[in-house]
């Protein structure tokens, strides 16, 4: 499973944010895959709206790629873009957390 989720529209690059380039890394079709996609989902469709990627990636189906990007542990978020690079792994239920890992302050 290799799939993406492309939400970013010009509406982002006009207003000057930055667009953010996220992979998620999960393990099939668990139920903590499942939940982890969701609650991610649902979390770039109310803080960055029109403004992010997401690639989601299962480690069963490509090892190779988790392998090369040091994947120990799943689900496990890799935000490539804005700089600085940010790793953060769970189930993205909190949001306060998911917020600071992605170094985002919102008004």
């Amino acid at each position: 499973m290799k799939r993406k989720t492309h939400a970013a529209d010009n509406k982002g690059k006009e207003s000057g944010k930055p667009k953010f380039f996220l992979r998620l890394y999960v393990t099939g079709q668990t139920p903590r895959s499942v939940k982890s996609i969701d609650n991610l989902k649902r979390f770039c469709e109310k803080h960055l709206k029109g403004q992010y990627e997401m690639e989601v990636i299962d480690i069963y189906q490509q090892p190779a790629l988790a392998s090369e990007n040091q994947i120990i542990a799943a689900p496990t978020l890799i935000k490539s873009l804005p700089l600085p690079l940010r790793r953060l792994v769970g189930d993205f239920s909190n949001q306060d957390r998911v917020l600071s890992g992605l170094d985002l302050k919102i008004a």
